[in-house]
């Protein structure tokens, strides 16, 4: 019988605890790296400044940053009547359900939207005017298919040339969590992207790398640990609250991610020493990328027919014999076969208390809301002690959620 318990079993209401809302931080702190730093070291807890997380790290450590990058996902479209219906982009659809070719497509796409107003907005077209390089534009907005939770929407835009990234970039709005109650402003222009933001197409920031400053990145480097890059595309769902009685009943929300052939050859030659994942998006890309090429290498069938995708609840449905180094082969041998040197997958892998780790050994990450599937994650990692953890950070006044204060949790044993 396992001694972990199954998570589908678990109860949300289990993994609450009192936020009093004047601890969530409207704004960020001037400078990145002078947030606090919570560090959990196998039990023990102590309190630092962010700008010290490099002496705060196991020797030898590789940290995994996530470099995705939030677009302006918010569009204010006026109707012929004068009203304005909100549009946020979710994910593309058509012509490339893929983040990358679908962010430079020209001319016109379908997109999976959330409406604001949108019982106002009975039919027809809706327009917002916005300017490109100081020259006119129109983007045209059409309801296609309404359905529960969300509508299908098809843009057109002039000048057509102009590629589907400009229009979000010349024409959107950062989409801010809900729970800032603000419009975004030119400080969240900066203040809500990393540093080394590279990727466009994720519609809420990978914070736990808001704290990250060049100088934090150079004093890594100076004392010689190892860093590498991963994209996942970090969609709304994360915002999504846990309505069902227990895990069971709730659908993980999926999101895509990309990982260079190179990384993976990195994190091969790393292990067995410490892997620390910078948020819980990099640490749900390396986590799922065990699973996949776990599913590769166990597949009956040879070849790439296999869907690279890792469902909710593939981790507990068996234990897995493969280990870590088999894994990574296993998907470095796919892609030699398919002569890619990317690995394009999507997830909707769920991490909860009963999960045992594969790849990572420790995590960087803010504090999240209560009742959460990333405060979940956080408890799989560390146990029953991340209530100890919350309640410290809650006594020693730490700032919380996206604009919030960092933490360092390293459990005892590492979770391979």
């Amino acid at each position: 019988m396992s001694a972990f318990p199954d998570p589908r079993q678990l109860s949300i209401q289990d993994f609450t605890y009192e936020l009093p809302p004047g601890r969530i931080a409207p704004e960020p702190l001037p400078n990145r790296d002078q947030s606090r730093l919570l560090v959990y070291r196998g039990g023990q807890i102590s309190d630092q400044r962010f700008h010290e997380l490099p002496s705060e790290l196991p020797p030898g450590a590789l940290l995994v940053f996530n470099d995705t990058k939030v677009v302006r996902a918010r569009l204010f479209c006026q109707k012929p009547t004068g009203g304005l219906v909100e549009l946020f982009c979710l994910e593309p659809v058509a012509p490339h359900r893929a983040v990358e070719p679908a962010m430079q497509q020209t001319g016109n796409c379908i997109w999976k939207c959330l409406v604001g107003n949108g019982k106002r907005w009975k039919s027809g077209p809706v327009q917002l005017a916005f300017t490109v390089d100081d020259k006119p534009a129109m983007l045209t907005a059409e309801r296609l298919e309404a359905a529960e939770g969300y509508s299908l929407i098809q843009f057109s835009w002039e000048p057509a040339a102009v590629p589907f990234a400009d229009v979000l970039r010349y024409a959107g709005h950062l989409p801010l969590p809900p729970y800032l109650n603000r419009e975004d402003t030119d400080v969240d222009a900066v203040r809500y992207q990393t540093v080394y933001a590279a990727n466009e197409g994720a519609v809420a920031a990978p914070t736990a790398g808001l704290h990250f400053s060049d100088a934090v990145l150079a004093d890594l480097t100076a004392r010689d640990f190892h860093t590498a890059r991963v994209t996942l595309h970090v969609g709304a769902g994360t915002f999504q609250p846990v309505k069902a009685e227990n895990m069971a009943g709730h659908a993980m929300h999926g999101e895509s991610f990309v990982v260079e052939a190179a990384v993976l050859r990195q994190l091969l030659a790393h292990a067995p020493l410490p892997i620390i994942a910078v948020g819980t998006t990099s640490l749900r890309t390396l986590e799922s990328m065990y699973w996949l090429g776990a599913k590769l290498a166990t597949q009956s069938t040879k070849g790439p027919a296999t869907e690279l995708h890792i469902a909710q609840w593939q981790p507990y449905e068996g234990t897995a014999t493969v280990s870590l180094t088999e894994a990574f082969q296993t998907l470095l041998q796919y892609l030699d076969s398919t002569g890619s040197s990317f690995l394009r997958a999507t997830t909707q892998l769920l991490i909860a208390p009963g999960y045992q780790f594969r790849v990572v050994n420790g995590l960087v990450t803010n504090f999240h809301q209560p009742e959460s599937t990333l405060l979940l994650l956080v408890a799989a990692l560390i146990g029953p002690d991340w209530r100890r953890v919350y309640d410290h950070a809650l006594a020693h006044e730490y700032r919380f959620l996206s604009y919030g204060d960092s933490s360092l949790l390293l459990p005892p044993e590492p979770k391979l």
